[in-house]
């Protein structure tokens, strides 16, 4: 069977095992771990990039949890959850633990870059008009930040896409599902359609949050605001001209005219 023929075979997409179904729970995954996270790492990104207090912490926790092995961690989650936790759970949260380590990292540090970036003079006018420090901190940071806040939520989104397929290892749902069936049964074709699917739905999500950037930014923070047009100026135009220089008096030479 090649790739078109198992796209094509509508055993694939109906039932519990259905692309379909498989779709769903792998967003599932990446969407509660994505929330968790979310809820963890953005305000301690803000609260630090606000505070200034905590920087190398940011860095040294960011690096860590990067340098952590992904299924490996996986693995002691389950060894370490599964005795005390029953039923489905016992991969569940460990497979969700995972992710949310692995989404903390770029959203952390991109929330602290976008409050430092601010320009300084902002906030001291911010300062100037009275606000308070959390005012400070949620009507002028956090609205200057948001490119960067954004850009980390799309970066860690499309690790969880790219990295939830080893929910699979221990026996959980997703697109994960076609690549480890397909590796445990020689089926090669199996394999490249759930990596096929993984780029897809990553592809979908990363125009998705896109989008949503563009909704929710500013155009002056992203470059995309246009210059009008001067009303006073006629159709067709050119560019305005260059001032000239006054003219210089002549110096005085003492005789009368």
């Amino acid at each position: 069977m090649n790739l078109i023929e198992w796209f094509a075979d509508p055993a694939h997409w109906a039932g519990p095992d259905g692309i379909p179904r498989q779709v769903l729970t792998h967003l599932v995954y990446c969407a509660i771990a994505a929330a968790v996270a979310i809820v963890v790492a953005l305000p301690a990104g803000l609260v630090i990039g606000h505070t200034g207090r905590g920087a190398v912490v940011v860095a040294g926790l960011a690096n860590a949890l990067r340098a952590l092995p992904t299924l490996g961690l996986l693995i002691a989650a389950v060894l370490l959850v599964s005795p005390h936790v029953g039923s489905q759970l016992a991969f569940t949260v460990p497979a969700l633990i995972v992710l949310v380590v692995l989404a903390i990292p770029p959203i952390l540090t991109n929330a602290y870059a976008g409050v430092t970036a601010v320009p300084p003079q902002v906030r001291t006018a911010a300062h100037g008009i009275g606000m308070r420090p959390w005012q400070v901190l949620l009507t002028v940071e956090l609205p200057c930040a948001l490119p960067l806040v954004i850009s980390g939520v799309r970066s860690a989104s499309l690790q969880l896409v790219s990295t939830a397929t080893v929910a699979a290892y221990v026996s959980l749902g997703g697109l994960g599902r076609y690549i480890i069936d397909g590796q445990a049964q020689l089926d090669y074709t199996q394999m490249l359609a759930g990596a096929i699917l993984v780029a897809l739905l990553a592809i979908v999500v990363e125009a998705l949050l896109l989008l949503l950037e563009r909704l929710v930014v500013s155009p002056g923070l992203t470059g995309r605001l246009r210059r009008l047009p001067d009303p006073d100026r006629a159709p067709g135009a050119g560019p305005d001209p260059a001032p000239t220089a006054a003219p210089v008096a002549a110096p005085a030479s003492g005789r009368a005219p």
